[in-house]
């Protein structure tokens, strides 16, 4: 029997390498395990959640949990380009308008539901946010904010004098033919398919080699190119996914309200939200963005319903919002993760 004392020790520090390499990867492996087991557990409630219409009036509950969704699936998608390529866009609710333009002009005009077209209105927003890309993606830092504020005030300038999709008025859409308590339920289910393939798009990106390059550009686009990184084409595609998702869920939501304004869609506060719980929760990571939306969504109905729609209500929002980011200066998901205190279920990453 030899005696592991007189092997080589290098062999031995080998071994030893090996297998706290194996141990960590069983380790990951139970915690990624873990993770999806929560993930489905919550889309499984997701799922089931309209059934307490069998058992009650719940359409704020129906309201509520569709408007999260919704701002979790363009906070995922606006991480694509502003946590990952590090791009900070402040007009992409321009996406959630030609979305919702699109499906609803043509519900509008030929009484086929934004259910059925939201795919077209995210490839329309894509094809657009490809043109607008290619162009404004050629500028970087303050300069590139600047361009995306200035592309959110013309867009808005178009659609408020647009006569043939009602102007600064607007279009009125159909009514669902559903009772009131079962209205919601389409479109909460729409939007709960919409959140879940942005979040999974995110997801596959940030584990992908073009979430990689992705990554790169955000840390230092000059070396990515000399890295060989094709810069300009992976901030252009990071661009288009983006907006795809935007506009889908801006088709359902102009539906959901029954009418189409600029005012809706255009103001820079919807841009700021999407910007917002990616920071809060944690810019650049995958459940950051949800972390986010559903904090700030909670703080703005809190504090509405307690203080009222008042400036109150939104100064109280503030302050939360800077204590988060005083105790969480990475996002709660980030800094959390750099602490190693960041629950199973929310490491994603």
């Amino acid at each position: 029997m030899s005696d592991t004392s007189t092997q080589n020790p290098d062999a031995v520090a080998d071994v030893l390498s090996a297998r706290e390499a194996y141990n960590a990867g069983l380790a990951r492996s139970g915690a990624r395990g873990r993770s999806w087991t929560v993930a489905a557990i919550v889309l499984i409630l997701l799922i089931a959640l309209p059934a307490l219409q069998f058992v009650g009036n719940y359409n704020y509950a129906l309201h509520m949990a569709l408007y999260t969704l919704m701002y979790v699936a363009m906070a995922s998608s606006w991480n694509i380009l502003g946590g990952y390529t590090g791009y900070v866009s402040l007009g992409h609710n321009v996406f959630f308008c030609i979305g919702g333009y699109v499906s609803g002009m043509i519900l509008a005009k030929m009484g086929v539901s934004t259910l059925i077209t939201a795919p077209l209105a995210g490839l329309v927003a894509a094809a657009v946010g490809v043109g607008v890309g290619t162009i404004t993606l050629r500028m970087r830092g303050p300069t590139f904010i600047i361009s995306s504020i200035a592309l959110l005030m013309i867009v808005r300038i178009l659609f408020d004098n647009w006569g043939y999709v009602g102007g600064a008025n607007g279009v009125t859409l159909p009514v669902t033919d559903l009772d009131v308590r079962w209205a919601k339920i389409p479109y909460y289910y729409a939007m709960l398919v919409i959140a879940l393939l942005a979040v999974v798009a995110s997801y596959r990106i940030k584990h992908s080699k073009f979430g990689l390059g992705l990554r790169a550009i955000s840390q230092d686009e000059v070396k990515a190119e000399s890295a060989g990184i094709d810069t300009a084409t992976y901030k252009v595609a990071a661009f288009a996914v983006s907006a795809f998702f935007v506009g889908m869920t801006g088709a359902i939501w102009g539906e959901y309200l029954t009418y189409l304004r600029p005012n809706i869609f255009l103001i820079i506060l919807v841009a700021a939200y999407m910007v917002l719980m990616c920071i809060i929760g944690g810019k650049g990571t995958v459940t950051g963005p949800i972390v986010g939306a559903i904090l700030i969504v909670a703080f703005n109905e809190f504090f509405a319903a307690t203080l009222g729609a008042s400036e109150i209500n939104i100064l109280a929002t503030g302050l939360i919002m800077v204590l988060v980011l005083l105790y969480f200066p990475l996002g709660v998901v980030g800094t959390l993760a750099q602490k190693g205190r960041l629950p199973r279920f929310l490491d994603w990453d």
